[in-house]
């Protein structure tokens, strides 16, 4: 009698609730369970998509035009791109061996990446230096995916460029002109091209942030930009609105030491001081020696100077602001406030210009200065010296 007493009072109580549930639930809209028990259909959920853009091409004729610029300009320069893969082999560690004596390791290979661009049609290819420092091997991935064994032509530690030149009877490749950075504007459009972190065929956009405004031939002087660069951009174009190189990445700036990845910050190397490091390096490419840079040991203002025509010298000149201590220049006589208008008869053309041909100098070389100083024309020898390592 107690289990059909419960069994009759959990009937009752179901009753009652489902009579209270159907109530409230009728007061509202949708498909329930009530809906279910009598076998009714839920019905079909509405779903309308827009089937227009917000906004119109000709809403936004100037960011249209600008879209289809970038995609274009990234299809030109992407094929002149490549990806530098190395080897580094380091002899294994020898140990003494009870048995054996000396065991020689293994040898350990280290992979390197980096990026690099086609400057000429027979394949010649500029990156930076540290890509390709003491490797035992350097592989070239272009665009399409093709690789080729490369030659270390030269290379310019200190500028940190190199010129490769891989092996191929190809005389088509599709190489990329230098601009003139000396004309390169601080929040112009740049774009970075490379291969962060091995993902090839990448493309950043950004602006020249700043340029370094203290001239030295004992410290480099690099271009700004916030275009994303990471670990594989080095060596990559930065390249302007036209196509052209205006700079070569180099690094990036870690105010974080533990943050290895880009922080808004990167670096490098103007287009000038690279395409005379490579005209260097091809007229030394078949003694395969590497160039240490010139220093004399001068600093000077940005802007050039205007010479008078009545004095008989270049039109231009640069401005001696600082010389460092004991340095080549100061032994020669060189002083604060002269104006350098040549190096070795060669008229100045600005003070970028300058200190690049200095960097080309050979240490152990002699080389002539042109000075005007308190209206006086002279020429002043100077012994270039081995550039010591710069403070970047």
């Amino acid at each position: 009698m107690d289990t059909l007493r419960r069994l009759i009072t959990a009937i009752a109580v179901f009753l009652v609730a489902s009579v209270i549930f159907s109530f409230f639930r009728g007061s509202q809209s949708g498909y329930g369970l009530l809906n279910f028990l009598k076998g009714e259909k839920p019905e079909q959920e509405s779903f309308t998509t827009p089937t227009q853009a917000k906004l119109n091409l000709e809403d936004v004729k100037v960011l249209a035009a600008m879209n289809d610029e970038f995609a274009r300009l990234s299809a030109t320069v992407l094929p002149s791109v490549v990806s530098i893969t190395t080897k580094t082999v380091r002899r294994g560690q020898t140990a003494w061996h009870p048995f054996f004596g000396l065991v020689a390791g293994r040898p350990q290979v280290i992979p390197g990446l980096g990026s690099g661009a086609f400057i000429s049609k027979e394949g010649h290819v500029i990156t930076n230096y540290h890509v390709i420092a003491d490797v035992s091997e350097v592989i070239i991935t272009t665009n399409d995916n093709k690789k080729f064994p490369a030659r270390i032509l030269g290379a310019h530690r200190e500028r940190d460029i190199a010129l490769l030149k891989i092996d191929s009877p190809g005389k088509n490749f599709p190489a990329l002109t230098f601009a003139n950075s000396d004309e390169a504007k601080v929040g112009q459009i740049v774009f970075a091209v490379g291969n962060p972190f091995g993902l090839s065929g990448t493309v950043t956009q950004g602006i020249i942030s700043a340029r370094d405004r203290h001239l030295s031939d004992s410290q480099m002087d690099y271009l700004q930009t916030d275009t994303v660069i990471n670990p594989g951009n080095s060596g990559g174009p930065l390249v302007n609105i036209r196509g052209e190189i205006i700079g070569v990445n180099v690094a990036i700036y870690r105010g974080d030491e533990n943050v290895r990845a880009w922080q808004g910050v990167g670096l490098a190397v103007p287009a000038n001081d690279a395409r005379a490091v490579i005209d260097s390096v091809r007229n030394q490419a078949r003694q395969g020696t590497a160039t240490e840079g010139g220093y004399l040991g001068l600093e000077l203002s940005t802007e050039p100077v205007n010479i008078d025509r009545s004095i008989g010298t270049s039109r231009v000149g640069a401005y001696v602001t600082d010389l460092d201590p004991n340095s080549p220049a100061l032994v020669a006589g060189i002083s604060v406030g002269d104006v350098i208008t040549a190096l070795n008869q060669k008229p100045v053309t600005s003070p970028r210009e300058l200190l690049a041909q200095i960097r080309l100098l050979s240490p152990g070389s002699q080389a002539t200065l042109t000075i005007v100083r308190e209206g006086l024309v002279m020429e002043v020898p100077v012994n270039v010296a081995p550039r010591p390592d710069a403070k970047e």
